[in-house]
């Protein structure tokens, strides 16, 4: 997989590079797919149930379905045919189509090395290969991971975006250490269960989105800095000429933004080994 870059015949296809969708299925060849696989998604503009805004900037974009995916991985011992590889708008990752033995269709998050045809399979007795989803217990230590479960029966909630993964570290007694993508270790329970392997398109990172226009497709609206604002409407705003603020960095409505710890979650304190910083 790699990235797409166009010749600089305007000032925006300069810039601009999409992903290279080869290794997906072309739209023609796609399995015909049942209605339960795909439902409606509203847009809320970044309002709650009463109208008002309580996320800036989200607005427009274009209309999309969500797409079902079994992140519970809960069919267990039925061998599944990967029937085809899509493009998901609501995710960074791939998601793959899987024909299941007793006529099922499902959609997985589709990892690397994934390809059409090749056989996936939910069970303590899978091999340890790209798209198998088996228990922590059962899966050797150094293994690459993703759709990681955090409570055994929950579904997968852990490592599931474009070229994420995490690694299994070690296991001791009931619990596993597991590496997060972010570099925290995690005491996780044996339980749990995982799929295995690193998350398709990897290069979601390189891509550059070359106007604003492309933004707003993706329903993003425009940023207006603090700086630039009123004494009245930011922390930031004021200041004769082009001030820069001054003082420490702050959300419009004083809460401190850089290096200032949000976390508040002490039940699960003594789950971390190790963390991220």
């Amino acid at each position: 997989m790699a990235t797409k870059t166009f010749k600089p015949t305007t000032p925006t296809q300069r810039y601009k590079s999409v992903a290279d969708f080869s290794v997906l299925t072309p739209k023609k060849d796609q399995p015909k797919k049942p209605a339960r696989l795909t439902s409606p998604l509203s847009k809320s503009g970044g309002r709650n149930q009463f109208g008002k805004m309580t996320v800036r900037h989200i607005g427009g974009g274009h209309k999309r379905k969500y797409r079902v995916i079994d992140f519970l991985r809960d069919k267990r011992e039925i061998p599944a045919r990967v029937a085809s590889l899509e493009y998901d708008p609501n995710r960074t990752a791939y998601i793959a189509l899987v024909n299941y033995a007793d006529g099922e269709k499902r959609y997985i998050l589709a990892p690397l090395a994934l390809n059409v045809g090749d056989s996936v399979l939910a069970s303590e007795a899978a091999d340890i290969k790209p798209g198998n989803s088996l228990s922590l217990s059962s899966i050797p230590v150094g293994t690459l991971i993703h759709n990681i479960e955090v409570e055994p029966g929950k579904g997968g909630k852990l490592a599931r975006s474009a070229g994420g993964f995490a690694q299994l570290m070690a296991k001791e007694s009931e619990y596993c250490q597991v590496k997060m993508p972010s570099g925290e270790i995690r005491l996780l329970h044996s339980r749990c269960k995982a799929s295995i392997g690193q998350l398709s398109n990897t290069d979601h990172e390189n891509i550059k989105l070359g106007k604003a226009g492309r933004n707003r497709w993706l329903g993003v609206r425009p940023t207006n800095r603090g700086v630039s604002m009123n004494p009245i409407d930011h922390p930031h705003g004021g200041g004769e000429g082009k001030a820069s603020g001054g003082g420490h960095p702050r959300t419009p409505w004083g809460v401190p933004t850089k290096g200032y710890k949000t976390r508040n979650n002490k039940r699960t304190d003594t789950f971390i080994v190790k963390r991220r910083k």
